[in-house]
């Protein structure tokens, strides 16, 4: 039996019936992943990526959403949101928190959209991201039958985050789950969505994820995902985005955890005086591999794109990082920026990195570039002789490297997070923020 006709046996084990869109659409993922399969480094697309250990991998699905509540809060972020939390793929009413949804918001778990057979939300489904985009897509779409459907009305603003907790449990036997989520932004509306991956240290399951966004004329979103899997978790995710006239899309995308990670973020800039911004970060030690793949289609006039990632790799960490901008024709008066900083803290660590321009237009500003170095030894001994140990010099200069990046995040939730997990917990006599900031001084001096 072949790895797609295994993977594929689970949709038999589903129970229940399904609506004819959803059944039709199932068959066509199911379809086109077994036409596929999966991919191999002889694909361009997935050269430095081995996926052998999700095409070998025996998952189950997973038949319940219980989770020890003693152990919810250490897991989630402490932020006052509007919560929706999956358990391995399963919506979790319990450890969720959907009351007091202000007027124009809507929040359900996918199950329930299919349950009532909305076949308007089988309409955006997949419009962005089909089942020929990868392998991965088609998959998710053959299985998909949980996630989050939001919908914001024209003209709101929500007065607190939608944050929606994806928590993976350590199963008997390993499981997969594949998460589907739906965002439609109405005309100038103005939201923070924040997708979490996060689980139990001993979790060993295989996470697929798809997520869809598509902002209307004049939405702004902020868009988080923060990525804290267990050092044994497979993820792939695959976000796409569509803007129309005068929207700002801006995406973090944070990534400590995993032990294979795979991420692929696409816009399409479709109007006018649309812009995105991609802040993207990664951590990775021991054996973990990040493969981030970013795609920002300019296929309009007058609009632009800023895309900013970097990475920390220490130990034997592998890191890919492949952006690609690309400039239509007659899409004139564009701006597309490009930067890739790689900071290598081992000489067993490797990143594979790759920035791309396309251009078929001749009026435009557009630039790239990508460095990857290790620290300055002078800015460690410089530190040093302020009194700061070794260990936590190079962890401050580790953070400063990432500050390019966390200063734009807007929550300090995820900003905790995130610097907890590069510079570690700072002695209590610290300020963080001081020690960055003389860290920076040094580096600059």
């Amino acid at each position: 039996m072949s790895a797609p006709e295994r993977f594929l046996k689970r949709l038999n084990a589903r129970r229940g019936e399904d609506p004819s869109w959803v059944a039709a659409r199932r068959q066509a993922g199911a379809a086109r992943f077994e036409a596929l399969g999966f991919p191999t480094r002889r694909d361009e697309e997935w050269k430095y990526t081995d996926v052998r250990r999700i095409a070998e991998g025996d998952f189950a699905l997973a038949t319940d959403a219980e989770f020890d509540a003693t152990r919810f809060d250490a897991q989630r972020l402490d932020i006052d949101a509007y919560r929706l939390v999956l358990v391995d793929g399963r919506f979790n009413p319990g450890l969720s928190e959907l009351d007091g949804l202000p007027a124009g918001v809507s929040i359900e778990p996918l199950s329930q959209a299919i349950e009532a057979n909305h076949e308007a939300v089988g309409g955006a489904l997949g419009r962005l991201a089909g089942v020929d985009f990868s392998p991965f897509t088609a998959l998710n779409t053959a299985f998909a039958d949980e996630g989050a459907i939001v919908r914001l009305a024209a003209g709101t603003v929500v007065d607190k985050p939608i944050y929606l907790l994806m928590l993976s449990r350590a199963n008997d036997q390993p499981v997969m789950s594949h998460p589907r989520v739906l965002v439609e932004a109405g005309a100038r509306c103005e939201a923070t969505i924040i997708e979490h991956y996060v689980g139990e240290p001993e979790a060993a399951n295989f996470t697929n994820v798809v997520s869809e966004i598509l902002l209307d004329r004049g939405a702004m979103i902020d868009h988080y995902k923060l990525q804290e899997a267990s050092l044994a978790d497979l993820h792939v995710a695959s976000i796409h985005i569509e803007q129309g006239r005068d929207s700002r899309f801006n995406s973090f995308n944070l990534n400590l955890g995993g032990a294979l990670v795979r991420n692929d973020l696409v816009t399409e800039l479709n109007a006018e005086g649309a812009e995105t911004h991609y802040n993207g970060l990664f951590f990775v030690q021991g054996r973990q591999h990040v493969d981030n793949h970013t795609l920002v289609n300019h296929n309009a006039p007058r609009t632009f794109s800023n895309e900013n990632y970097k990475g920390i790799l220490d130990d034997r960490a592998h890191g890919v990082f492949n952006g690609k901008v690309m400039v239509k024709r007659d899409s004139q008066q564009i701006e597309a920026y490009q930067n890739n900083a790689n900071l290598l803290l081992s000489d067993r660590a490797e990143i594979d990195t790759k920035p791309e321009l396309v251009i078929y237009a001749d009026d435009v500003k557009c630039s790239h570039g990508a460095t990857t170095g290790q620290l300055d030894e002078n800015a460690v001994y410089a530190l040093r002789t302020r009194g700061i140990d070794e260990p936590m010099a190079r962890a401050l200069l580790t953070l400063a490297f990432a500050g390019e990046v966390m200063e734009q995040v807007r929550l300090s939730a995820v900003a905790e997070r995130v610097e907890r997990a590069v510079a570690g917990r700072l002695p209590e006599r610290f300020n963080l923020s001081d020690l960055v900031e003389t860290a920076e001084a040094v580096q600059e001096a």
